[in-house]
């Protein structure tokens, strides 16, 4: 049931925010703000249950507890990649009494752990508006916060394998003519990790896609969907000038003003709203736009029932890396190009992590990422065997507690 994987997840999350593991370094970071964290964890524990329990009878607790799967599952990859990077560290400072941890990592994962305390804290107010918790004494004084899950953008980091034709599928749907007074809107399905921004990504940098459409455009919708937001978003996109606070209709007139006439590219990338009739207010805004029969809209999602609901046509779904693509990417992040061949004692041991990783691109370049300087058969022996692989269930995708493999190589 849903109710007890929620709570066996916040449960699990709140017993890593207060590991020792993690404590270990809360002196080394801004502690303050993973204090917050477990707070705010504590509070969504203890009311979790009564939520669970209304939400038949409320569509707003019910929002808040699909928005707050997603957020735990972000908040879990956080963790794992604090305690990961904390562990790296001692395995290569052992003989010292001290960790020093550079400003930029302490940078980027206070922003993190933060952005994740904001998200909670929403959802922790939705509970608190229905009176969840009341003998609770914990976010007594915390604004109200409303923040996307995650943020994509639009730019290439890195060389993609195994998505050429994938990308050559979707570039033909975007370039044939349409015969219809309508939008188009192409929606990408997979599961996580599967590479549906990566995808999104080829598509919008190619140079076909830009001859064809003079004006591009990239939006990270996540969890959170407003319609202003949506068109601040895309007026941002255009002018790089802030508009939030206008009502609606002056947005409108203010997007159709800065398109004047010209075919654009839309990319929702992350949808999660299953709601039609937020879908619905927006196309009534969108259709207003010049030549939107011209231009085309690709959607990005995890939901058969967002494709159903805002595509035009069948949705594209992606499928898992082929084995020999997954292999190759898993060497491209273990070693340094070449060098792989020096070690090909190594190659039957990253066949089999292949196969655990099931031809999740994520999945792959973590375990790449982990595998990374390690030249030892023994430690890729120990990544292999480690009894930690596990499939999700919800979702079917590899989820790999990364801080737990370190763990078994630190013993």
């Amino acid at each position: 049931m849903a109710e007890s994987f929620l709570s066996i997840i916040a449960d699990t999350l709140l017993k890593n925010i207060i590991s020792p593991s993690i404590k270990q370094t809360i002196s080394l970071l801004n502690a303050s703000d993973l204090k917050r964290l477990e707070e705010t964890m504590t509070y969504i524990k203890a009311v979790l249950l009564d939520a669970e329990k209304l939400q038949q009878h409320n569509q707003t607790l019910r929002l808040s507890l699909t928005k707050l799967r997603g957020v735990f599952y972000d908040a879990e990859d956080v963790l794992d990649e604090f305690r990961c990077d904390a562990l790296r560290k001692e395995l290569k400072t052992v003989r010292f009494s001290s960790i020093s941890i550079p400003l930029a990592y302490s940078l980027r994962m206070g922003h993190k752990i933060k952005k994740i305390n904001e998200r909670l804290e929403t959802i922790a107010t939705d509970f608190k508006r229905f009176n969840l918790g009341e003998n609770v004494q914990i976010l007594q004084n915390r604004p109200y916060v409303v923040q996307s899950h995650r943020d994509t953008h639009s730019l290439m980091t890195s060389k993609v394998l195994g998505r050429d034709q994938d990308k050559e599928n979707i570039i033909d749907l975007l370039v044939q003519p349409r015969g219809v007074e309508t939008m188009t809107v192409i929606p990408i399905v997979g599961i996580g990790g599967l590479g549906k921004t990566t995808l999104a990504q080829l598509v919008y940098n190619d140079e076909r896609v830009s001859r064809s459409f003079p004006l591009k455009l990239w939006v990270c919708v996540s969890e959170f969907f407003d319609v202003a937001r949506f068109l601040c978003e895309i007026i941002f996109n255009i002018n790089h000038e802030r508009s939030d606070g206008l009502p609606v209709n002056a947005l409108l007139t203010l997007l159709q003003s800065l398109i004047k006439g010209k075919r654009f590219l839309l990319i929702l990338d992350d949808v999660w709203n299953e709601d039609r009739v937020k879908w619905d207010e927006l196309k009534a805004i969108l259709m207003k736009l010049d030549y939107l029969h011209q231009s085309k809209i690709i959607v990005t999602t995890r939901s058969l029932a967002v494709a159903s609901i805002m595509g035009t046509q069948s949705p594209f779904e992606l499928e898992a890396l082929s084995h020999e693509d997954s292999l190759s990417l898993l060497l491209k992040w273990a070693f340094n190009q070449g060098d792989e061949e020096r070690y090909p004692n190594l190659f039957p041991i990253a066949d089999e992590i292949v196969k655990k990783c099931k031809g999740v691109p994520l999945a792959v370049r973590t375990m790449g990422s982990l595998l990374y300087g390690k030249t030892r058969q023994r430690d890729w022996e120990l990544i292999r065997d480690n009894h930690i692989w596990k499939l999700d269930q919800e979702e079917t995708v590899i989820r790999v507690t990364k801080a737990q493999i370190l763990e078994g190589e630190a013993q």
